[in-house]
């Protein structure tokens, strides 16, 4: 009898595959190898559990137990992992040569779902390399039975929490903190039903966050639609093998870039959505402004961004991807786009539609690897008529735990925030509400120590030290490009040279 693994043992056997690999490739590939084969060796353990099952009810019948219709997903000849695990040598093209044929044998629903990892270059994964990951993954069964779909869920978001750890400035790609996560998820509140969406989904964190939510309340999470977009090919399989290893089949997500070629379109408008959740990349610059000025798709309501700074433009992409009537998005924004100068007009649009129902302020580090403060935007298609043309500010700076150099929120800390953003009423020293004439009488600014100011004992209110912070903040991003534009001009002397 295969003993049940414990999640202490599941985390261990899972980091113990990655430590095998160091000094083979960077720790920021690791993951390219490792979710692969960790996906492929538990498709074919379920695989083995199914067949287990029908030769038993069928009282033997191996034509019965092999039929398409008693598994969830087909194994074919010669692609199972028992048959790869005897080969010796050439294993990177063994390894390469099953996945593809699993992947062609479900084509609905796992094609590219392995990635483009580079299994057959020898020089940086030998045969004997890949032989000692095979027999480690071999070492423990994953089957349903053995690692409950919650457990190995736990454990596979464990890992991606490690990698992200371990890949420096690329963590943000594919990794948002969790904690924030659930903050974000919680002030949505999804209901049983609706359409989730996440057009930087990375690895599909907060899709499932929405099941998560669901399922802490006792309420029917199957029912929820989910879909997402990343332009990452490795980080949407990662994302697309997170959801199934959760156990969520019925999911759409897709590899593409969002601002040049959303794929959720209906005709010649985007899908709309109950829900949005979204943490964009950083103010990027390399995106198509031009296009974007005539987008096909009706997107720049507002405007068109500045080239260094996309930030509106997936803002304004969220809001044209809601739902009139139920849409409601959150999104995980730099300080920045509330009060940078260059976005003013937008800015003032987006306050004239009345659709920005909360601006939250977050403590330093919750961007993962990065020491700059976070911000929370909350937009309602269809603000109740109690929050009509209001906004309400909470300024949650202090909010934060930090602990062996990670930061994070505690269930207090997110408690408190969420019960101040459902009151809709002013805290002293933390929350206010500001009706959208007082915003538009600042210049749009959306900067929260304007309307809210933080007490940290010295008599003013905060207002100094959070001043202080944005002008750090604002050193940081003029910094970062100054460093961009003395890059650029020395690729370009280098290319005219």
């Amino acid at each position: 009898m295969i003993k049940h693994i414990t999640q202490s043992e599941l985390e261990s056997y899972l980091w113990g595959a990655a430590t095998l690999l160091r000094g083979y490739i960077d720790a920021g590939d690791y993951k390219q190898f490792i979710f692969p084969l960790l996906f492929y060796k538990r498709l074919c353990d379920v695989h083995d559990g199914e067949l287990a099952e029908a030769l038993e009810e069928s009282g033997g019948d191996k034509d019965y137990a092999q039929m398409p219709e008693q598994h969830r997903f087909q194994i074919p000849a010669g692609a199972h992992w028992k048959e790869t695990r005897t080969q010796v040598t050439n294993l990177g093209k063994v390894i390469q040569n099953a996945l593809r044929t699993i992947e062609k044998a479900n084509p609905d629903t796992l094609y590219g779902v392995f990635g483009d990892a580079q299994w057959t270059n020898k020089d940086r994964l030998p045969d004997h390399m890949l032989r000692e990951l095979i027999e480690h993954f071999s070492s423990q069964t994953l089957s349903l039975a053995n690692c409950p779909e919650d457990e190995l869920g736990v454990g596979y978001e464990f890992l991606i929490k490690k990698f992200a750890d371990d890949s420096g400035h690329t963590a943000a790609e594919f990794y948002t903190n969790r904690t924030v996560v659930h903050l974000m998820t919680e002030m949505l509140e999804p209901k049983p039903g609706e359409a989730i969406y996440d057009p930087t989904c990375g690895s599909a964190g907060m899709l499932l966050s929405a099941v998560a939510h669901l399922k802490r309340q006792g309420k029917e999470w199957r029912t929820l639609k989910l879909y997402g977009q990343e332009r990452n090919l490795l980080t949407s399989a990662i994302g697309r093998m997170n959801l199934f290893l959760h156990g969520i089949e019925d999911f759409k997500v897709v590899r593409g870039n969002t601002l040049a070629h959303p794929v959720f379109v209906e005709g010649d408008k985007l899908m709309q959505f109950d829900v949005v959740l979204a943490n964009p990349p950083y103010s990027i610059k390399q995106w198509d402004r031009d296009a974007w000025s005539a987008d096909p798709w009706g997107r720049n309501i507002y405007g068109t961004p500045p080239q260094g700074r996309a930030d509106y433009a997936f803002w304004q992409h969220i809001i044209q991807s809601l739902k009139a009537k139920s849409g409601r998005c959150t999104i995980l924004f730099p300080h920045g786009v509330l009060f940078r100068n260059e976005e003013r007009e937008m800015r003032e649009k987006l306050i004239a539609h009345d659709v920005v129902e909360c601006v939250l302020g977050l403590g330093p580090n919750l961007f993962y690897n990065s020491p700059m403060e976070a911000c929370v935007v909350i937009c309602r298609m269809n603000k109740p008529k109690e929050r009509r043309n209001r906004i309400i500010f909470i300024n949650a700076v202090n909010e934060v735990t930090r602990e062996r150099a990670q930061s994070f929120l505690t269930n207090d800390h997110i408690q408190r925030i969420v019960d101040a953003y459902r009151s809709f009423e002013d805290i002293a020293g933390f929350a206010r509400v500001v009706g959208n004439d007082e915003v538009r009488g600042k210049g749009g600014n959306l900067s929260i120590p304007l309307y809210v100011r933080v007490d940290n004992g010295n008599g003013n209110g905060g207002q100094e030290s959070v001043s202080l912070k944005q002008a750090l903040a604002g050193w940081q991003e003029s910094s970062a490009a100054l460093r961009e534009s003395m890059r650029n001009l020395s690729q370009t002397i280098q290319e005219t040279q």
